[in-house]
């Protein structure tokens, strides 16, 4: 064989190869829709049920994806359970005592394997449950890609140091995302997602405590009513992110920034300065610009490093492996 030819050979197998793998990674919205194609309303009617029953889920099951995507990509690792060999994301500090929804997922996928049993992964479910909560909350939708498959592994370790932190500073945040591929503007985008939900007393107290030029008095002191200065009391008591509208879908949260009524620090400093505080303002002034962010940013971190093709499992169960 001539030179030139075996190097035109090994082009084409290279090509080949790099299609193939393209192929692979390659996530669709229409992934189930000859495999599965009741799988989208089945989950649907699931968590829309599970809303209904306590309207925070929705706040509940968008965090359990985000917590999921931050830790080695969109592959349902936070829903594995202790054991033997697993040290479980659900005990990292972001997580333990606060994370919650993971019944919720198991009960989807409960139903999703009645119609198509070993096909719809609890990655593809976890994406999709927080689309459909957005939805069942007056938030935006979007079409969720999928064809993620299920990891055999857990990592709490990264889930301690990739994930943000209640008490981190602005430079953090950024580095953070910008290190999953998602910028400020993404950032801000899915910080919004604290217009619904909770948080307790102990990831707050140091702020409303700390009479600081960057928290309006009265919102520090309607917050202390719940919430003791001493450590251990009342540690677990709830209060909304979202004074104003804490179960609806809306731009209020970039409102309460402005007003130094932020409840967490990590959602305060986004108004501090630069990148951020100008996309905070554009949020609060254009509901529909956040909303369309919002759902873009979504569907941008559902893309962080899903295991595709060959890579990963398909888990019966989601809280175990197979």
């Amino acid at each position: 064989m001539e030179p030139y030819a075996s190097i035109s050979v090994v082009s084409v197998l290279v090509v080949l190869l790099l299609a193939n793998m393209q192929c692979e990674a390659q996530l669709s919205p229409t992934f189930y829709d000859s495999t599965c194609p009741n799988a989208l309303s089945t989950i649907r009617t699931s968590i829309r049920q599970a809303i209904s029953r306590e309207r925070r889920m929705a706040a509940s099951l968008i965090r359990l994806h985000f917590h999921d995507c931050f830790v080695q990509g969109c592959d349902a690792s936070i829903l594995l359970e202790e054991s033997s060999n697993i040290q479980s994301e659900q005990s990292a500090l972001p997580n333990v005592g606060s994370a919650r929804g993971y019944g919720v997922i198991e009960a989807a996928k409960r139903e999703v394997e009645k119609i198509c049993p070993g096909v719809v992964s609890c990655a593809d479910i976890l994406a999709t449950a927080a689309r459909d909560a957005s939805v069942a909350v007056g938030g935006p939708t979007w079409q969720v890609k999928l064809g993620r498959r299920d990891s055999a592994t857990a990592n709490q370790a990264q889930a301690n140091s990739d994930l943000p932190a209640f008490f981190e500073g602005l430079d953090i945040l950024l580095r953070k995302f910008s290190n999953k591929g998602l910028n400020a503007r993404d950032m801000v985008a899915l910080s919004g997602s604290h217009t619904l939900g909770q948080a307790q007393c102990f990831t707050f107290r140091q702020r409303i405590y700390s009479n600081g030029t960057d928290i309006y008095a009265g919102f520090a002191g309607t917050r202390r009513r719940q919430c003791p200065r001493t450590d251990g009391d009342g540690n677990g008591n709830l209060a909304p992110l979202d004074l104003v509208t804490p179960n609806s879908f809306d731009n209020n949260y970039f409102k309460n920034l402005i007003q130094k009524k932020g409840l967490l620090r990590s959602d305060q400093v986004l108004f501090s300065r630069e990148p951020t505080a100008s996309i905070v303002n554009e949020y609060s002034n254009n509901p529909r610009t956040f909303a369309s962010d919002f759902a873009y940013s979504m569907v941008k971190m559902g893309d962080i490093e899903p295991l595709t093709g060959q890579h990963g499992i398909i888990r019966r169960i989601c809280s175990a492996v197979n």
